[in-house]
């Protein structure tokens, strides 16, 4: 392990690493061990040696339960929680749904009218109560402010949220535990949380391991925020990536401009042609924002020749009746 990489804005006292270690060790009892996962023949085509981190596996069908039931656990050891209030399009709001359920807690989820209907069917089977809202930013948070005001809801962001940044950190904290010598680790991009988490981890537990952010071009605003400074919006959200539509936030840009030196954008064709490589090389179920992460290597080849990359792959929650290839 790396030295302590001290403290962080909005984080504990004691320090990132140990932060990272007392958050792995709350959401355990809460979430699977995802497998890491590899392939010969999509070695050969990267020219890299990769390991997919496959959180398409986890509880909820996607990463996003570690920082949910890591939110709801801190929230519990300082106050008593009846309720929470998110804003969603899918995977975070599944998540919390779920958490909210295995510690008896309500959970209100406000989604976009557009979000896929496998994952709205999702959070109602974990006993989310769903609002739907029209397809902006502005309207998820006014619908959620509403519901905070009139329910005594507590809101917790899907991204943007220091709490949840560290719980979304241990599954590249696994991926490390697992496979210690990692060059690089990459990570898809959108609202940021697990890609800062991802870059805590690598700083504090990695040994020279870069973490790598991968975005789609239509919605590159985490590339843009690097290249400005400051955080940067999207002006359209048309990617078949729907968990990336999402923008940076106060707390997780900080972190990934401290830590991130690289994003990698790709297109629409080399998302869904990444997606489908998974789908019949390793034979698993991996959602389009899973696949951006592979399509960076795909992307650029040189960057990763000849090393030991990881892959999170974020999730693997797609309506089979509407795939995009």
């Amino acid at each position: 392990m790396k030295a302590n990489q001290g403290e962080l804005a909005g984080f504990d006292a004691e320090g990132t690493a140990q932060s990272l270690e007392r958050a792995l060790g709350l959401v355990t009892p809460y979430v699977h061990r995802t497998p890491v996962m590899s392939s010969k023949q999509l070695d050969g085509l990267s020219g890299a040696q990769l390991f997919f981190k496959c959180e398409n596996f986890q509880r909820g069908g996607s990463y996003k339960i570690r920082g949910a039931t890591h939110a709801l656990l801190r929230l519990k050891e300082q106050r008593e929680i009846r309720a929470v209030v998110t804003h969603s399009s899918g995977n975070f709001a599944q998540a919390l749904s779920l958490g909210a359920q295995s510690l008896g807690m309500e959970a209100h989820i406000v989604m976009p009218e557009n979000a896929p209907r496998v994952k709205r069917e999702a959070v109602a089977a974990y006993g989310g109560r769903i609002v739907l809202c029209k397809p902006t930013l502005e309207a998820r948070e006014a619908e959620a402010a509403r519901i905070g005001r009139e329910t005594g809801a507590v809101f917790i962001h899907p991204s943007n949220d220091p709490m949840v940044l560290l719980g979304q950190g241990t599954a590249c904290m696994e991926l490390l535990a697992e496979v210690p010598d990692l060059d690089v680790v990459v990570a898809p991009v959108g609202g940021g949380g697990l890609l800062a988490g991802t870059s805590l981890a690598t700083a504090c537990f990695g040994y020279d391991c870069e973490p790598v952010g991968a975005e789609p071009m239509a919605v590159d605003d985490a590339y843009r925020s690097l290249q400005s400074g400051r955080i940067e919006q999207n002006e359209r959200t048309d990617t078949v990536a729907d968990g990336l539509r999402t923008v940076l936030g106060s707390h997780t840009f900080p972190v990934i401009r401290q830590h991130v030196r690289t994003i990698i954008r790709v297109e629409e064709d080399e998302i869904i042609s990444a997606m489908r490589l998974v789908w019949e090389r390793m034979k698993i179920v991996i959602e389009p924002s899973s696949a951006v992460a592979f399509a960076a290597v795909l992307k650029e080849p040189g960057r990763f020749r000849g090393k030991r990359t990881g892959i999170l792959v974020s999730g693997g929650n797609v309506d089979l009746g509407d795939l995009p290839f």
